[in-house]
């Protein structure tokens, strides 16, 4: 299984590019898709999901154009919109028949698909009560388990972990490396360690173009030996956003710890720490470089 994207650009009625010159080959395995708001990530899986026509180029699954034909594609596919809408009378249960119905499931492989999928997003024991009811967190796992229900070779899914608590995003980023296995899946997200703790791969997409699509360990590895913490006053921290790109702060009783970017040490007492894939999204974010 293979999606290959080549040269896909959208452009809107006003004129802006929502993507362009996007070309990405996506094979089996978490491809996780990373960039600051507005810079095209929902663009591009509206246009996966078959949902909105690009202006420019294409993409094809296992060969077979989805631009031209997209029910080549539609039958494997599963789709977390980052809007997700349900049916507010419906209970999970019958919610879930009702998709089972729409993807021409039978009903001894669509009651077997919904008790695993209910299971999988630990809404066992709100199965019979009606969606309306439900929080924020809790639709979003409803909309996990929409996506994953006919088994998809493709899954698309669009800051799905919006929403969840803590221990929730722990289960739902377990769910997906679990399910991952023999298809290819797309996750897209703000969230950067829901992606460094599940993907193979990370594609990040800057002003509606990619800058790079590379494994974790590549990416965080170009910044290694660039990554420092070092303690500064408070009055000193305003200067030292101006030198630096600064990753993080953390306010202490004797000043402010800082952890940044540099190439060398930006003061006396600055320590190298282990890079993570927040510094290196930072970093190609703050350069702007193609690759």
């Amino acid at each position: 299984m293979k999606l290959r994207i080549e040269e896909l650009g959208k452009k809107y009625a006003e004129g802006a590019w929502g993507i362009r010159d996007v070309s990405l080959e996506l094979d089996e395995g978490i491809h996780g898709l990373l960039g600051p708001n507005g810079a095209g990530k929902s663009t591009l899986m509206s246009i996966l999901a078959t949902v909105m026509k690009p202006t420019t180029g294409t993409a094809y699954w296992d060969g077979t154009d989805i631009v031209s034909s997209p029910d080549a594609v539609r039958s494997v596919l599963g789709y977390l919109p980052q809007d997700f809408g349900v049916y507010p009378d419906l209970t999970l249960e019958e919610f879930l028949e009702y998709v089972a119905a729409l993807r021409g499931l039978d009903s001894e492989t669509a009651s077997a698909r919904i008790d695993e999928m209910i299971s999988l997003t630990n809404l066992a024991d709100v199965r019979n009560r009606k969606l309306k009811t439900f929080s924020g967190g809790m639709r979003q796992r409803v909309g996990i388990a929409q996506a994953l229900l006919n088994d998809p070779d493709l899954l698309v899914v669009d800051e799905p972990t919006v929403g969840l608590d803590p221990e929730e995003r722990v289960r739902l980023r377990s769910a997906l490396s679990n399910t991952a296995s023999g298809r290819v899946v797309v996750l897209s997200t703000h969230i950067v360690p829901d992606v460094e703790a599940t993907a193979n791969k990370i594609a990040i997409l800057d002003g509606g173009r990619l800058r790079t699509h590379e494994t974790v360990e590549d990416l965080v590895g170009r910044v290694a030996g660039d990554v420092y913490e070092c303690l500064v006053a408070r009055e000193q921290l305003s200067d030292i956003r101006d030198r630096y790109q600064v990753c993080s702060t953390v306010q202490r009783s004797d000043g402010v710890e800082v952890r940044l970017l540099a190439e060398a040490p930006p003061t006396d007492d600055a320590t190298h720490v282990s890079p993570t894939l927040e510094d290196a999204y930072l970093r190609t974010i703050e350069r702007g470089d193609a690759t």
